[in-house]
């Protein structure tokens, strides 16, 4: 399956969207914050970047999603920041202290091309919320450099759906988080009570743009929508919510990751029921309940 921004790029509706989106950039509004600053003479606002995209590593991944990974790993470019700040990232240094470099657009094209040239079997960009712009505006470049695999957006699921509009017809594979249920856990982990609400309109556009995952013979990925849920202590993620909206408002046929690798990082500690690891029992009842709510495509 020939990758959707290949059309994108040759029918021009790449370059008019880099347009549009480079225009956000005056009085940003990508993301839900909508924090209206001018990035592109210099001001930031909650992601804390400017004109130029900030990447802390790129790198074939193996510890992503089995329909992602394959033999030969999934093309992976971090970038710095975020617009969600949620305070028990384990990432924290990256989304909250900002270890990257500032790259030009030439840059990241060229980082697309080298995960290409290594055998990825996609280019997956790690929290991309508040960097679209930067990224088409890379993808243009890279596309007529020869780039020809399937691209990720890899998101916290904090993705206004005017923004995902705009990348429509080029993002082969959305693979955004679904967090939070309840506003009141959102708001005091992340400063976020609208996440809920965010994140189901986000998911059912990414849904409506790509439909459920769709593997090849050899079980990679080339389109579709890939759902990660982290389990939380004290269910304070609200699974069992979660999964019943997925299935009944979204597809049963949903490709969802329940995630066990929660523990306390960054500034958890200071919150006595984000202060433990999730237990064995916690996990596995997280996996019942998305089977009860009719979730059968979980990764392994």
């Amino acid at each position: 399956m020939e990758p959707f921004y290949i059309k994108a790029y040759k029918n021009g509706i790449l370059k008019e969207r880099i347009t549009i989106l480079r225009d956000k950039l005056k009085c940003c509004t990508l993301c839900p914050r909508k924090c209206q600053v001018n990035r592109l003479s210099g001001e930031t606002g909650i992601c804390e970047t400017s004109e130029y995209a900030v990447v802390s590593s790129y790198m074939p991944h193996f510890g992503e999603e089995a329909p992602l990974v394959g033999r030969h790993g999934s093309g992976t470019i971090f970038f710095t920041h975020c617009n969600l700040h949620c305070i028990f990232c384990q990432n924290y240094d990256i989304s909250h202290q900002g270890r990257g470099q500032k790259v030009t657009d030439r840059e990241v094209a060229d980082m697309m091309l080298t995960l290409q040239s290594l055998g990825c079997h996609n280019i997956n960009f790690v929290t991309p919320s508040h960097v679209v712009p930067q990224i088409l505006s890379a993808l243009h470049i890279a596309v007529q450099d020869g780039l020809h695999v399937p691209l990720v957006y890899n998101s916290s699921g904090y993705d206004l759906v005017e923004t995902l509009k705009l990348l429509d017809g080029i993002i082969d594979i959305y693979m955004p988080d679904f967090k939070f249920w309840d506003p009141g856990i959102s708001g005091k982990t992340c400063d976020a009570p609208d996440y809920r609400e965010i994140a189901k309109a986000a998911l059912k556009e990414m849904h409506r743009q790509t439909g459920d995952l769709i593997l090849d013979h050899d079980g990679i990925a080339h389109m579709g929508l890939l759902v990660r849920h982290l389990v939380m202590p004290e269910n304070l993620a609200g699974t069992e919510k979660i999964m019943k909206y997925i299935a009944s408002e979204i597809s049963t046929n949903t490709y969802v990751n329940i995630m066990p690798q929660y523990r306390p990082c960054f500034n958890a500690y200071k919150y006595p029921l984000l202060n433990r690891s999730i237990t064995h029992d916690e996990f596995y009842h997280a996996i019942e309940m998305a089977k009860k709510a009719g979730i059968s495509r979980l990764d392994k």
